[in-house]
């Protein structure tokens, strides 16, 4: 197979009840302000490294932070079937954690590339040697940059809504904004939703909006949401897959990108995709979902993203029979793909997609 096929999934139900899960933040949790070489990060561990294995590393998107953009994903059952596997570490950005002051008049915030150049003295203190990392937006774009720069350290992405253009949002987001008034939260959440969910998602929306408007200090995300807007284009090249793999500026590691179907980063997430190598990338379009996946279809996610790790040989097979059992045998998680697509995304669970190159052997166990 030449080309990536895009993957259409419905919701699946809960596999474990909410009584057999946990508070992702009440446990075992760390944080930290980590001094780097352009400033200081608030960083959330949970759990301590294992062995030779990777850490989860996640950076969220502009207007959130940590536990905004990433609590539901963490707090569903089968993702918490993945941390037990895993240790996780949680970043916000300079000035965008819970109760974070405003910075001093005058403050230089970092720009995108100095964000990323953050990340390798905060794995060094936190006795790191290598990420799968899980990025949204902003966070994507970071997390990107930081693999492109040190792909040594970095085993795997899940990237959602990345874009890997240079061309601001701030003028797309305010033209879609016809009748609103053009405030800072009004041109982050166009960035985040579309136009269907802003006027339907009401109490999604609500949520959010009070979020941005009052849990982050508007200053500081005024400065956050600069810095992206002032992004340079990634200049990733899809490679000639036998040629050029080793000297293009491309991803070296598997990636998975995920976008929601209704979602405004469709067209720059698929831009991404095309410039990516595309044995070592899969394109994952979520069916009735839009602008926060991580959010309001955190199981498919967490399904999606528990292949992906078994397919890099990090998850044992025994922790996916549960999950294994319910993808082969529940008509609405396959309702929606045909027979190409399905076969393309149940190899995630025996080790590479179809046209993904096969991963590196690891003597490992999580």
């Amino acid at each position: 197979m030449n080309e990536l096929q895009d993957v259409q999934l419905t919701e699946i139900k809960p596999l474990l009840t909410n009584k057999n899960s946990q508070n992702f933040q009440d446990f075992d949790c760390q944080e930290h302000d980590l001094e780097t070489p352009h400033g200081v990060l608030h960083v959330t561990m949970r759990g301590t490294p294992k062995g030779n294995c990777p850490v989860i590393l996640t950076y969220h998107d502009i207007g959130l932070n940590h536990k905004s953009c990433f609590n539901t994903l963490f707090n569903f059952e089968d993702m918490q079937e993945i941390t037990q596997h895993f240790a996780v570490v949680h970043i916000d950005a300079p000035g965008q954690q819970e109760a974070a002051p405003p910075f001093p008049a005058g403050y230089q915030y970092p720009g995108m590339e100095e964000l990323a150049e953050m990340l390798p003295s905060v794995l060094t203190q936190l006795k790191v040697y290598s990420v799968i990392g899980i990025g949204v937006g902003a966070g994507a774009y970071i997390l990107t940059r930081f693999a492109l720069n040190h792909p040594s350290l970095v085993e795997g992405l899940v990237l959602i809504n990345v874009n890997p253009c240079a061309e601001g949002w701030i003028d797309w987001a305010a033209s879609k904004l016809s009748g609103w008034t053009s405030t800072l939260v009004d041109i982050v959440m166009a960035h985040h939703f579309s136009t269907e969910e802003l006027t339907e998602n009401k109490e999604l929306i609500q949520t959010y909006r009070l979020h941005i408007a009052q849990d982050i200090c508007q200053d500081n995300l005024s400065l956050f949401c600069a810095s992206y807007n002032a992004r340079r284009d990634l200049g990733i090249e899809r490679p000639v897959v036998g040629l050029n793999e080793d000297t293009i500026n491309t991803l070296r590691c598997p990636a998975l990108l995920v976008v929601g179907d209704t979602s405004p980063a469709v067209e720059a997430v698929v831009e991404c995709n095309s410039r990516l190598n595309p044995t070592k990338s899969t394109l994952l379009k979520m069916a009735d979902c839009g602008g926060m996946p991580q959010v309001v279809q955190p199981g498919k996610l967490a399904e999606a993203f528990k292949y992906f790790v078994q397919g890099m040989g990090y998850m044992p097979a025994a922790g996916m029979t549960r999950l294994a059992h319910s993808h082969t045998t529940s008509s609405s998680s396959i309702a929606s793909m045909d027979s190409d697509h399905i076969r393309n995304f149940n190899s995630l669970s025996t080790g590479a997609l179809e046209n993904q190159a096969q991963p590196q052997t690891m003597e490992v166990s999580c």
